[in-house]
């Protein structure tokens, strides 16, 4: 038996910076602000093009870790007392107060997954934990069917209800329901901090969380960010694509470097919420652009479960900029949709 499992994000991020430093951009010692370090149990860099004078650095990577904090603790898993972990743990089918920032969240999950039909879903976590790909795995083997249908019968978008009139407030219709955000709360970690520094008077930076990322004016260089999409390999880090692209957010997702191999079959670490089971089809890699960085995430990982038909189908019908790498019998093809092609100014 085989297992590979690595973070899509810790690899983009470093191809990323790699690809800041090579393509005529300034290297990071040149910009006025740098920032990097852990957060939602992955990593984030964060470079500013131009630094109002009025900002002191350290001031705001003090205003930076704090949000990083404080929206870590409304929706991390692996925190016991995040505000998550408490909804989670909490078996009541009652209303439950909520802050803003995770209504906000839950109320956009919902919105995708209705848009999707269920190809989206904050509810997978017990089907993704019993393939293994939890936070904490402890086998990596195919469960019988019996187990699947179990897990399913337990898992369902449906099940979570959420109201803003009056006061915020979400609900389950199973007690033993269970929300994970992380296919959608670093995307609006990344518009957070964004927004963070846009009233801090920076116009020009790049925010990156774990492969997401959103970028507003230019680089150092006076020039569009330029950022590469990888090709969808697990062995080493190539270059697909680069895109120039400016006030505009992007999320990656794909299967090539997490997933085990059993017998001859290879189990991907995408779950379709649907069937219960790892996907099938030959979308290795699924890369969005967005007005926001919590869409984008959210939109990469149902389009990576809808596959390169049905998910290439669907982002043209709403008008998505999608870039599609899908698997042939030797090497890869690339497919775009009509709103992606406007930002592919720049391919190696």
């Amino acid at each position: 038996m085989k297992y590979i499992k690595q973070r899509r994000g810790v690899w983009l991020c470093l191809l990323l910076v790699f690809l800041l430093s090579a393509c005529g951009s300034k290297t990071e010692q040149e910009y006025p602000f740098t920032y990097s370090g852990l957060t939602e149990g992955t990593s984030f860099h964060i470079k500013v093009s131009k630094l109002p004078e009025s900002v002191i650095s350290e001031q705001l990577k003090h205003q930076i870790m704090d949000l990083l904090d404080e929206i870590n603790g409304q929706m991390s898993t692996y925190l016991e007392d995040s505000e998550l972990s408490s909804f989670n743990q909490n078996t009541s089918t009652d209303w439950v107060p909520v802050s803003a920032p995770l209504f906000t969240v839950l109320k956009e999950a919902q919105r995708i997954s209705q848009l999707t039909n269920g190809a989206f879903d904050v509810t997978v976590g017990p089907l993704v934990n019993l393939w293994g790909f939890g936070p904490d795995p402890t086998k990596f083997a195919a469960p019988d069917d019996a187990l699947i249908q179990e897990r399913l019968n337990k898992i369902g978008y449906n099940y979570l209800s959420i109201k803003e009139e009056e006061s915020l407030a979400v609900k389950k219709a199973m007690p033993d329901l269970y929300v994970d955000l992380s296919a959608i709360a670093k995307g609006y970690t990344v518009d957070q901090v964004g927004l963070l520094l846009e009233k801090n008077g920076i116009t020009d930076y790049m925010v990156e969380i774990g492969g997401e990322i959103r970028v507003r004016g230019k680089n150092a260089s006076s020039e569009p960010w330029h950022i590469a999409i990888e090709q969808p390999t697990s062995n080493e880090r190539v270059i697909e694509k680069v895109v120039g692209i400016t006030d505009i957010a992007m999320a990656t997702s794909g299967d090539y470097r997490n997933f085990f191999e059993a017998n001859g079959v290879r189990f991907s670490h995408a779950i379709d919420p649907r069937t219960g089971r790892p996907i099938t089809h030959k979308l290795a890699s699924i890369t969005i652009l967005s007005k926001t960085t919590m869409e984008a995430d959210a939109l990469a990982t149902a389009i990576m479960v809808l596959g390169p038909d049905e998910g290439y189908k669907f982002a043209e019908r709403h008008n998505i900029a999608a870039f599609f790498i899908i698997k042939k019998d030797s090497g890869f093809d690339e497919k775009s949709t009509r709103a992606f092609a406007s930002f592919t100014k720049l391919k190696r």
